[in-house]
């Protein structure tokens, strides 16, 4: 089956793996490490992954936990997201970053990583980063809102 050919924009200037990293460590409790060597780039929420950036490869890509019905659909619709190079397949795409697919959306999908890594958490560790990604949510609509002022 074709993918969906969705027009590429100026406005969706490529999302860098720097403004990607700096992305996820704005998250609630999310760490870096590079546990595979330079060149791999993994975050972590409470010693789980949910991203991993390749940010040497031309073109960078970042790896993503993904529902297994979203990531058919994702892979489907965008060309630059593949099944997860290294990973489970089922569980991960690889979302090469080339500018075809819109920042936000990409951003989006880092959320949904992080939230399905959440979702598999103790009750009481998912309440905790839950409140702090509503107070994180908060202050970033007041940044927002005040940069418009």
């Amino acid at each position: 089956m074709a993918k969906a050919q969705r027009p590429v924009r100026a406005v969706n200037l490529t999302v860098t793996p720097a403004e990607l990293a700096q992305f996820a460590l704005g998250l609630p409790e999310v760490t870096e490490e590079q546990p595979f060597g330079p060149g791999a780039d993994v975050y972590k929420v409470t010693g789980k992954i949910f991203a991993i950036i390749s940010p040497e490869r031309i073109p960078p890509a970042v790896a993503l936990k993904c529902d297994p019905l979203m990531a058919i659909a994702l892979r489907e619709e965008y060309e630059a997201v593949i099944p997860g190079y290294h990973l489970n397949k089922k569980h991960w795409n690889t979302v090469i970053l080339d500018g075809t697919i819109p920042d936000v959306e990409i951003e989006d999908m880092v959320l949904h990583s992080y939230e399905r890594v959440i979702a598999g958490l103790p009750r009481l560790v998912r309440h905790r980063l839950e409140s702090a990604r509503s107070d994180h949510e908060r202050l970033r609509v007041t940044l927002l809102r005040r940069g418009r002022s």
